[in-house]
C-alpha cells in the first residue's frame, strides 16, 4: 500500500499564508488606556517612525507631511507610554507632539509657528493633515524594518503601489538582506519567490542561469537602467548588495520598461540614496570556511543647509569555500551625492567600483557517473577545479540623474550612465569523461578562456505627470532610452589545445596540480558594437475610482555588429544583425473590489534578440510571442502587508533549448530553436508585517512547460522566511527562520547506461537570531542549511549545494 509522504515545505507555506490572512483580517482594537505599550520602532525617517508609533499604539496620527520630511528618528523599543515614545522620536527635531484623546498631533512649537506665519509675504500657513498612521508613500526600504515596500517602479514608470501594479512583483528589502545576510545578488535570487537559481558551477561562471516561469532571465537593471550585453549577460549576476536599498523583481514580460526581454523576469537593483540626517554604520562578519567581511556606510548632509547630501559605502570580503581550492575576494566602493540645485531641481550623481575575484574556480562539478554507468558518490568538498583556474570580474560605473519638477503633477528625469566592465576567466573543470571505478582514470578537463572589457553608455529620459479628462485625474509617462555596448577582445582556443593532454591520471587522488594550464595564446580578435534605442509611452486612465486601465507601447531599434579576426590567416568575418521598428504593446486593467482587494489582468507581446548559437554556429532568430496574466492583490495594515495570487500563460517561438554535449564551432553551448512552446502556471505570495514586530515573506510557484522541455528546472518551488522581534528581552531579541523547497528535477540519457539523473524534492532550512546589546549595537547569527541537507543544485554533473554553515555579524550604528 503506498504511503502518504509528509511534505514540510508546502505545509509550512500554507501555515504562513493562513497566518498572514488572519493578521490582515483581524479587527484592530482601540487603545485600552494602558499606561505602557510594547513598542518596536526602528531608527528610520521620522514620518515612518511616527506612523509606526500610531499603528502600534492603536492611535490616530495628525501631522503636516512637510513638517517631518527629511527628518530622522532614533530607535524606540520596550514598554513605554505613548508620551514617552513620542518625546524620544521628536527629540532634536524642533517639533512638539500633543496627545489629544486617541490622536497624536505633531506641529511646530507655537513661537516657531507664529514666526513662520509672519514670514515672507504671500506665504500660506499649512494646516494639519489627518493621515491616520499612514506616511507619504515611499519605495525606500532602509530603516523601514519591513519585508515589503509601498511602491515599485520596475513594471511601469508610474510609481504605483504593488496593489496598483497589474503584474507579479516581489521585493527583497534592505531589512530582509540584513536579517539573512544576503550580500550577493545570487543570495537574493535564491530567496525570491518564482526565481530558480540553477547553479552548475561556482559564482563568477556562466553555468548558473536564473529561471522564471520556465524562461531564462537576462534582464538586469540598476535604478531602472538596463545592463546590456547580449553576448554575456550572466556577468551581471555578480553584484554586491551593500550599495543597494532593495531588489525589485517583476515576473513575466517587462517589455514596456526594457524594450527587449524574455517573459521570465526582470531584476532591478535600486541604489541607496544620501540621507537628510547624519547616519553611519559598521558591520563585521565572520563565518564558516574562513568567511570574513566588513561593511561601512556613512551618509548625511554635506553643507550647513542640508541642500547637498552624500553617501559612502565600502565593503570587503575574503572567504574560502566548502569546495576545496576555491577562494574568493570581493570589494566594493560606492559614493553618491544628492544636491537640491533649486527648489524644483535635484541632482543625484555617483560612482561605484566592484571586484569579484576567484581562484580554484570551476565551471561545473565532477562527473556524475562511473565508466560502467553507475553513479559516483563524491564528497561535497570535492573540487572539479585545477589550481590554475580563475575568474576575475571588475566593474566601474559613473552616473548622473537630473530631475526637475514643473509642478506637483509633472516632472522630468534624465539619467546618464557609463559602465566599464572587465572579465577574464581561465576555465578549467574536471567534468569530462567518466572515472574507472577501480583506478580513477578516465576523467578529463574542459579548458578554455574568455576575456573582454565591454563599455556601456546609456541615456534615459523620462517624463511623468497627471492630466484632467472628463473631470478625473489620469497618469501618463513617456520617454526614450539609448544605450551602446562595445568591446574589442582577444579570442582563444577553447576546449581543445594542440599538444596538450586534458587527462587526469587518477581523479580519486587528484589535487588540482596536473595537468598544467594549456598553452592558450590569443589567436585573434573579436569586436562587438551593440545598440539599443527605444521610445515608449503609457497612460493610466481612471474612468472610475475603482477601475484603472493601463495602455502603452514601446518601439525598439536594436543592432549588433560583430567582427572576428584570425591571426593565422588574417581573415576577418563580420556578422551584422538588426531589428528595427519592433513594437511591444502593453495593456493592463486593475479593479478595486473593496478597500483591501483588487483584481487585475495584463497582456504584452515578447521580443528579444538572442546570442545563442545553433550547432552550425549561426545565431538564433529573435524570440517572439505573447504573455497573459490574471490575478488578485491585497494590501492590509496601511500597506504594511501585501498579498497576491496570479495565473499566467506565455507562448514562445524560437525558444533556445540546449543540445546536451554539443558545442558550436566557437566552443559555446549549442542550441536548437523550438517554436510554438508555451508555459503556464500560478503564483501566490505574502510579504510584510502580520503583527507588530512579526515580518513574513512567503511564496509558492508552479510552472508547467509544454513537452516538459526544461526537466532540470523545478516545476514547483516554495520559499518562506519569517522573523519576530521580542521587545521585552533586553534591548530586543529577534528570532527568525526560513525554508526553501522544490520538487524533483531530472535529465535523461546520462552516463554510459543512458539513464535518468534525478535530484528528488528537497527542503533547506535556515535559522536566524539577532540580539540588540544596546540601542546602537546588535549581534546577528545565521545558521544556513541548519539540517545539513545533502542535495545537487542541478543535474548533469555532481555540483552540490552548500552544507550547514554559520555566519555571525556585529552591527554598530552611529
Amino acid at each position: 500500500m503506498p504511503r502518504t509522504r509528509f511534505r514540510p515545505a508546502p505545509l509550512a507555506l500554507a501555515v504562513a499564508l493562513s497566518l498572514a490572512a488572519m493578521g490582515a483580517s483581524a479587527q484592530v482594537a482601540p487603545a485600552a488606556g494602558q499606561p505602557a505599550v510594547a513598542l518596536s520602532i526602528a531608527a528610520q525617517p521620522l514620518a515612518q517612525a511616527l506612523n509606526d508609533l500610531a499603528r502600534q499604539s492603536r492611535m490616530e496620527l495628525m501631522v503636516q507631511p512637510a513638517l517631518v520630511a527629511g527628518r530622522s528618528a532614533q530607535a524606540v523599543n520596550g514598554s513605554l507610554t505613548v508620551r514617552e515614545a513620542l518625546d524620544r522620536l521628536l527629540a532634536g527635531s524642533g517639533l512638539v507632539g500633543v496627545i489629544e484623546g486617541t490622536s497624536i498631533v505633531v506641529r511646530r512649537p507655537p513661537a516657531a509657528a507664529s514666526s513662520g506665519a509672519a514670514g515672507a509675504a504671500g506665504e500660506t500657513s499649512l494646516a494639519e493633515v489627518r493621515v491616520q498612521a499612514q506616511a507619504e508613500p515611499s519605495a525606500l526600504t532602509e530603516h523601514s524594518g519591513s519585508y515589503t515596500t509601498r511602491q515599485a517602479g520596475t513594471s511601469t514608470p508610474l510609481g504605483l503601489s504593488l496593489r496598483e501594479t497589474p503584474q507579479s512583483v516581489s521585493v527583497i528589502t534592505r531589512q530582509r538582506m540584513e536579517d539573512q545576510g544576503l550580500t550577493q545578488l545570487s543570495d537574493v535570487v535564491a530567496q525570491t519567490p518564482g526565481l530558480v537559481f540553477s547553479q552548475s558551477g561556482n559564482q563568477g561562471s556562466d553555468t548558473s542561469p536564473i529561471y522564471s516561469r520556465g524562461f531564462s532571465v537576462n534582464t538586469y537593471m540598476i535604478d531602472g537602467v538596463r545592463q546590456t550585453d547580449s553576448n554575456y549577460s550572466s556577468i551581471f549576476q555578480t553584484n554586491d548588495m551593500a550599495m543597494f536599498d532593495r531588489v525589485e523583481v517583476v515576473r513575466g514580460a517587462s517589455g514596456l520598461m526594457n524594450g527587449i526581454g524574455t517573459p521570465g523576469a526582470a531584476i532591478n537593483m535600486i541604489r541607496k540614496r544620501p540621507t537628510a540626517d547624519f547616519q553611519a554604520s559598521v558591520r563585521a562578519e565572520a563565518g564558516s570556511w574562513n568567511h570574513v567581511r566588513t561593511e561601512a556606510d556613512i551618509a548625511g548632509p554635506i553643507n550647513a543647509s542640508g541642500s547637498v547630501r552624500g553617501r559612502l559605502v565600502a565593503a570587503a570580503q575574503d572567504n574560502d569555500s566548502y569546495i576545496d581550492r576555491l577562494k574568493e575576494r570581493k570589494k566594493l566602493l560606492y559614493g553618491a551625492v544628492e544636491a537640491d540645485l533649486t527648489a524644483q531641481t535635484q541632482l543625484f550623481a555617483g560612482a561605484s567600483v566592484q571586484h569579484h575575484d576567484a581562484t580554484g574556480h570551476a565551471r561545473g562539478g565532477l562527473p556524475a557517473y562511473y565508466s560502467d554507468g553507475t553513479r559516483t558518490q563524491w564528497s561535497r568538498s570535492a573540487s572539479a577545479a585545477p589550481l590554475w583556474a580563475y575568474s576575475k570580474r571588475h566593474y566601474t560605473s559613473v552616473f548622473a540623474a537630473l530631475e526637475h519638477r514643473f509642478s506637483d503633477d509633472w516632472k522630468v528625469r534624465a539619467t546618464a550612465t557609463r559602465t566599464n566592465n572587465f572579465y577574464d576567466e581561465l576555465i578549467g573543470y574536471a567534468s569530462g569523461g567518466a572515472p574507472v571505478r577501480e583506478t580513477g582514470a578516465g576523467v578529463t578537463l574542459w579548458a578554455g578562456r574568455w576575456s573582454a572589457t565591454p563599455r556601456q553608455d546609456s541615456l534615459d529620459v523620462q517624463t511623468t505627470g497627471r492630466f484632467d479628462l472628463l473631470g478625473r485625474k489620469h497618469d501618463v509617462a513617456f520617454g526614450a532610452q539609448m544605450s551602446r555596448t562595445s568591446y574589442d577582445a582577444p579570442s582563444y582556443t577553447n576546449w581543445t589545445h594542440a599538444g596538450w593532454s586534458s587527462a587526469i591520471g587518477n581523479i580519486f587522488t587528484w589535487d588540482g596540480t596536473s595537468p598544467a594550464a594549456p598553452p592558450n595564446p590569443s589567436i585573434g580578435r573579436n569586436t562587438s558594437d551593440e545598440r539599443l534605442n527605444s521610445a515608449y509611452a503609457t497612460v493610466r486612465f481612471k474612468p472610475t475610482d475603482a477601475l484603472a486601465v493601463l495602455a502603452g507601447a514601446r518601439v525598439v531599434d536594436w543592432s549588433r555588429a560583430q567582427t572576428s579576426t584570425r591571426f593565422s590567416t588574417g581573415a576577418t568575418t563580420a556578422n551584422n544583425r538588426y531589428e528595427s521598428g519592433e513594437v511591444t504593446p502593453y495593456l493592463g486593467l486593475v479593479y478595486d473590489i473593496d478597500r483591501n482587494w483588487s483584481a487585475y489582468t495584463s497582456f504584452t507581446t515578447i521580443f528579444t534578440p538572442q546570442s545563442l548559437r545553433l550547432a552550425n554556429g549561426d545565431y538564433m532568430d529573435p524570440q517572439t510571442g505573447d504573455s497573459f496574466e490574471l490575478g488578485v492583490k491585497g494590501a492590509f495594515l496601511n500597506d504594511r502587508l501585501n498579498v497576491s495570487g496570479a495565473i499566467y500563460k506565455a507562448r514562445q517561438d524560437n525558444l533556445g533549448v540546449a543540445i546536451p554535449n554539443v558545442f558550436a564551432p566557437d566552443g559555446s553551448q549549442a542550441y536548437e530553436a523550438v517554436s510554438g512552446t508555451s508555459t503556464r502556471g500560478f503564483e501566490v505570495e505574502a510579504t510584510g508585517e502580520v503583527r507588530p514586530g512579526w515580518q513574513v515573506a512567503a511564496g509558492f510557484s508552479r510552472n508547467l512547460t509544454q513537452d516538459r522541455l526544461l526537466t532540470d528546472v523545478p516545476q514547483n518551488t516554495a520559499k518562506l522566511f519569517t522573523s519576530y522581534r521580542i521587545a521585552g528581552i533586553g534591548k530586543g531579541l529577534t528570532v527568525g527562520g526560513g525554508l526553501r523547497w522544490q520538487n524533483q528535477i531530472y535529465r535523461d540519457n546520462q552516463g554510459a547506461a543512458r539513464v535518468r539523473f534525478t535530484q528528488p524534492a528537497y527542503a533547506v532550512v535556515d535559522l536566524m537570531v539577532r540580539y540588540a546589546i544596546t540601542d546602537t549595537v546588535a549581534v546577528t547569527a545565521n545558521l544556513r542549511n541548519a539540517l545539513d541537507k545533502v542535495y545537487y543544485t542541478s543535474v548533469g554533473n555532481s555540483y552540490y549545494g552548500a552544507p550547514r554553515s554559520l555566519q555571525v555579524a556585529v552591527d554598530v550604528r552611529f
